[in-house]
């Protein structure tokens, strides 16, 4: 069974977990120790990938070390077409529908897909949109972060993804963010599409995880708490929110 077709059947059951591993910001062991770890505590899904310093290099050796590791699926989440793994087990295929620069909305994309073709990689497709504060990846991708006060905005996005036929859609308020994308705002993209809806950035502990989820994602999306150590006990907490 296909990787998105799997996430599909669990989420019939229940809200998702994903562990999100930077191949920049360690090595290739710890991040296969971590993933590990997540994997024991329940998470169902390692996404790999970051907004910066992402190299082919890093990229394949952080993956084969997880892939060797764990059983659950390992996805690609790319900053562009500049590295791309053949060692993944999918790639979210996605576009940043808020940016002001084409590339990240479709040009990356356009170069990255014949690649993706050649190497078999699943894609998954999503609509990628970044809420304020947006920190790094907000930066990087020059968006025009949608504020916190407005999920119309957020709806009319998520909705324009689904009806350009996207699988996914994934509210961002970018790694490390102080705030977790706000409540009312999931609620009504939720309310509003079919598809599945990722949310991450600003996620620390389980009462925002457990918040997140009663708010609608079905996938709840964590980082960087497993960057900084003595993450076991918390990230444990986390998804045990998410699952209950």
């Amino acid at each position: 069974m296909k990787v998105q077709a799997t996430l599909m059947e669990k989420m019939k059951k229940e809200t998702l977990h994903m562990t999100l591993l930077d191949p920049n910001k360690q090595a290739p062991e710890m991040a296969a120790r971590i993933t590990s770890e997540a994997c024991q505590l329940g998470t169902d899904a390692i996404m790999v990938g970051g907004s910066t310093g992402v190299t082919q290099e890093n990229l394949d050796a952080t993956v084969l070390a997880i892939r060797k590791q764990v059983d659950v699926p390992v996805i690609y989440f790319p900053s562009g077409a500049h590295a791309i793994s053949p060692h993944a087990d999918a790639i979210y295929f996605m576009s940043m529908l808020n940016s002001r620069n084409v590339e990240m909305v479709s040009r990356q994309q356009m170069k990255g897909a014949p690649i993706v073709r050649k190497l078999g990689l699943e894609p998954i497709s999503m609509g990628y949109l970044i809420v304020a504060p947006g920190m790094k990846v907000g930066e990087v991708g020059e968006a025009d972060c949608i504020p916190r006060d407005r999920p119309d905005i957020a709806v009319a996005y998520a909705l324009s993804a689904q009806y350009l036929g996207m699988q996914s859609v994934y509210l961002e308020a970018g790694s490390g963010a102080p705030q977790h994308v706000p409540e009312d705002m999931i609620r009504a993209v939720r309310s509003a599409i079919d598809v599945p809806l990722l949310v991450g950035g600003g996620i620390r502990d389980a009462e925002a995880a457990a918040r997140v989820k009663k708010a609608g994602a079905n996938i709840v999306v964590t980082g960087t708490i497993v960057e900084n150590g003595n993450y076991r006990e918390r990230l444990g907490s986390i998804i045990r929110a998410v699952k209950d």
